[in-house]
């Protein structure tokens, strides 16, 4: 067996998962199991919400240590499924480290909904979520708006590298803004508030807390915490760009747009 290539298929395993917002304990579990296949003495995996070590020592063999920074995170719990899945072929010994390796590969590069069907979901998210809130036709109609505004400034933020703070205050300011042009112009009596509720919902990082949480139970305490701040960073973007549209709103309203 490759060592070297068990090293490094285990540690693209890894990454994949991180990457892909799975809990500290269930990557480290499924880098260790992959390593534990060579059967060598020491086979050890570190992970931290923003890299890997991972390194396979014996008597028999010069160590091999594999130090991997993941700076990009999202939540895609289908590719963590498809990891897990190539994880347990290896371990049953179903399929071989090359096979596994190239796997891996792909799965890296899979891409499972488009970037118009993501659209299309911000803007039902933003919609259903009005309407779950009580908003009635106007404020259905409205949020539909919004939800086309807020996916058109995401894939805007994408192309252009944004960092994920500057993401999410630039999108929450559109969203306040366009719902109170939207009552302001064309729908008078709307419930912006509701709107703008509904719309930001997208933005919201839940998953990110929920796996906070998670990490804090099962003892990662580091990774927790890291978690947990950057939730609260986001949530903090998300309300100072609801507030700068908001005031913006207001300055343009006193500026003369009361017409």
């Amino acid at each position: 067996m490759n060592d070297k290539l068990l090293v490094e298929t285990a540690v693209l395993a890894g990454e994949i998962m991180l990457i892909s917002g799975a809990e500290i304990y269930r990557v480290e579990t499924t880098i260790d199991h992959i390593l534990r296949k060579s059967g060598r003495d020491t086979a050890e995996a570190i992970v931290f919400s923003t890299g890997i070590f991972a390194s396979l020592n014996d008597s028999s063999i010069e160590a091999i240590t594999i130090a991997r920074r993941v700076s990009g995170r999202s939540t895609n719990l289908n590719k963590v499924y498809l990891v897990n899945d190539v994880s347990r072929k290896l371990c049953q010994d179903l399929i071989t480290v090359e096979e596994a390796h190239r796997m891996l590969k792909e799965i890296s590069h899979t891409v499972q909904y488009g970037r118009r069907l993501k659209d299309i979901g911000v803007v039902g998210v933003a919609l259903f979520f009005t309407l779950l809130l009580g908003g009635g036709v106007r404020e259905c109609a409205a949020a539909a708006v919004t939800g086309i505004v807020l996916a058109a400034s995401m894939e805007g933020a994408f192309k252009i590298r944004l960092n994920d703070f500057c993401v999410n205050g630039v999108c929450a300011c559109l969203i306040a803004v366009t719902a109170l042009l939207m009552e302001h112009l064309f729908m008078p009596g709307m419930k912006s508030d509701i709107v703008i509720i509904g719309a930001i919902m997208p933005l919201v990082p839940g998953m990110i807390f929920t796996t906070a949480i998670r990490d804090t139970l099962n003892g990662d305490f580091a990774s927790g915490i890291s978690r947990i701040m950057e939730a609260v960073v986001v949530a903090l973007a998300v309300a100072a760009g609801v507030g700068a549209g908001m005031g913006l709103f207001q300055w343009l309203a006193g500026g003369g747009l009361a017409w």
